[in-house]
């Protein structure tokens, strides 16, 4: 205020001076040009007020300030902490997402504030627009239902994770317990898992592998019983590409083999290993093995069980039956008596749900969805968020729609990987948003015959969801060839025998089941050569042994699979060289 006095005190002088001399004069010096007084800015606008859900980190717009001083430069902040501002630019902050069920509109003060230091705040408020985000379509054949169905495939989900618990854990406290009287038993116990049969599916089979779940018996998950061993490829031969029970199709595990029998086989070395009361020791280092899955030959049989069956039963059914031909099935009544739901609406549900994901899977951050939150870090996520969510609020998650299971995690963890680099992956976006875009697809044609172009926009929509699904596994074989290099690449206390025989396990699990995928970009003989280079097991330096020809030059061979990889499905080096 001071200034502005002064300004105004100097004005009428100079005016009093001009009128007494009746003129200027040569003699005398011109004034000091007066600057004009600062003001401050009067209005804060933003180029744009809205923003989409479940888009974490979105930019919203550009701000600008309204002010009276010509070539004044600003400072803008805003009083809401899901917001960030870089220079001019709006955005949500990275680790922030709107959810338009949560609210409609978000509101924050934003202050802009002159070089002179003068302020000026209002409050703006961003729509929040509503998008197609949940696995949540109603039935157009019974008022007031859902369409929505496929518990089936999550008790097989529910299946492979109790299984994977079960060897993880608790069998070693059955042999410690000395439960198996020989290795029968145990090849029984591990079938309940694979062959489950009726009674016991019904007989108060338990689900311990999550804590707090809707589902404590898988018959609270479906009540028909189901098991793994019906659905692994080859077993339902029904729109199968390949026959793969005829012990030549199935490449990659070695000959005459079925994905059947590679089960068996590693059910039987399992078997083996817990009734081997010796001490094993490991090829490598000659210490003592510790964990009972863990074999001598650098092989991790619960990675090579989990990743096997992840893919052999839940992507071979959904990329070569539900979401194959299956697409071309009925549409128009009922699949039965009393049912809500078409048979194509629930063939293409079922390939959802072995998929894996929650329903509200877009309302996830990757890190949320791959359960890396840490508690003691707000930054890395919401900690009830952390793979799975209350979404009901009813104290319990449900497995069935709450939870992110299987392949739905993976293809987070491989967005992680490369979220820092140029052309970052988007693998859960892409495949959540083409699921949800089908589906509904399919649900508004209930009751009708789709014409060629409603054909080729749903199957369009499949291929977004089968290519980014793909390209989510292989991405995390290329994370376990890279893992594995690094591995096989220590000596000394460096060297860790579990990392590399976990390692190497994920890597060839999750790649055999590559084959399964009719729409897959990678050929037959390029799946062989994959296979090829990473053998039946990781190439490792004897004990006792300084020559280390046979490690090196198996180190390039799985950079050549890799390299293969990157090609056939026209990866990002920069991201295949950091996953």
């Amino acid at each position: 205020m001071k200034t502005n006095i002064k300004a105004l005190v100097l004005t009428i002088a100079a005016s009093l001076t001009l009128s007494a001399c009746g003129g200027s004069s040569t003699n005398e010096a011109s004034p000091e040009p007066v600057a004009p007084a600062n003001t401050a800015p009067t209005g804060v606008a933003v180029s744009n007020i809205t923003v989409d859900e479940n888009s974490a980190g979105a930019v919203i717009g550009t701000l600008s300030a309204t002010d009276a001083n010509s070539g004044d430069t600003f400072t803008f902040t805003t009083d809401n902490e899901l917001f960030a501002i870089t220079g001019d630019e709006l955005s949500l902050k990275t680790d922030a997402m709107a959810n338009f069920e949560n609210a409609e509109s978000l509101a924050t003060n934003i202050t802009v504030t002159d070089s002179g230091g003068l302020s000026f705040s209002k409050e703006v408020t961003i729509t929040v627009n509503d998008l197609l985000d949940t696995y949540k379509f109603e039935s157009k054949l019974i008022t007031d239902e859902s369409s929505v169905g496929y518990t089936g495939q999550i008790a097989r989900h529910a299946l492979i994770s109790e299984l994977t618990s079960y060897i993880g854990g608790e069998l070693q406290a059955d042999i410690d317990a000395n439960v198996f009287a020989d290795k029968a038993a145990v090849l029984a116990k591990l079938n309940s898992y694979f062959r489950t049969t009726s009674n016991q599916y019904e007989n108060n089979f338990s689900l311990n592998f999550l804590v707090d779940t809707k589902q404590p018996f898988i018959t609270n998950i479906s009540s028909s019983a189901k098991n793994l061993v019906g659905k692994i490829a080859g077993n339902d031969a029904s729109r199968m590409r390949k026959d793969w029970t005829d012990g030549t199709s199935f490449v990659g595990a070695g000959a005459n083999m079925t994905p059947e029998d590679l089960v068996d086989t590693y059910f039987d070395q399992l078997a083996d290993n817990a009734v081997d009361a010796n001490i094993r020791l490991d090829e490598a280092t000659n210490s003592p093995i510790t964990k009972v899955y863990v074999n001598t030959d650098g092989t991790d049989l619960k990675q090579l069980l989990q990743k096997f069956l992840l893919m052999s039963i839940t992507y071979s059914q959904a990329t070569d039956d539900y979401l194959d031909e299956g697409l071309a099935i009925d549409n128009i009544d009922p699949r039965g008596t009393g049912k809500a739901d078409t048979a194509l609406e629930h063939g293409f549900d079922e390939g959802f749900g072995y998929f894996g994901a929650a329903r509200n899977y877009l309302e996830y951050t990757d890190k949320e969805i791959a359960g890396k939150v840490k508690a003691d870090d707000a930054t890395t996520g919401r900690i009830d968020w952390n793979g799975k969510h209350d979404t009901d609020g009813d104290g319990l998650f449900d497995l069935t729609s709450e939870v992110n299971l299987g392949s739905s995690a993976n293809a987070a963890k491989r967005d992680i990987g490369s979220a820092s680099n140029t052309n970052p992956t988007n693998f859960t976006k892409d495949a959540m948003e083409a699921f949800l875009a089908a589906r509904k697809i399919i649900n508004d044609n209930v009751g009708s015959v789709f014409t060629a172009e409603q054909t080729t926009a749903l199957e369009a929509q499949r291929d977004i969801v089968v290519n980014a699904w793909e390209k989510a596994i292989a991405a995390t074989v290329i994370h376990y060839i890279n893992d594995l290099r690094s591995d096989l690449d220590k000596s000394g206390d460096d060297y860790n025998y579990e990392d590399v025989a976990k390692h190497w396990s994920e890597m060839k699990g999750f790649a055999l089941g590559l084959q399964f995928n009719p729409h897959s970009p990678i050929t037959d003989a390029q799946f062989a050569e994959i296979h090829v280079h990473f053998g039946q097991k990781p190439v490792l330096l004897p004990f006792g042994s300084a020559d280390k020809t046979a490690v090196t030059t198996y180190i390039a061979d799985l950079e050549k699979a890799r390299d293969i990889l990157q090609e056939a499905l026209a990866l990002d080096a920069d991201n295949v060289a950091n996953w």
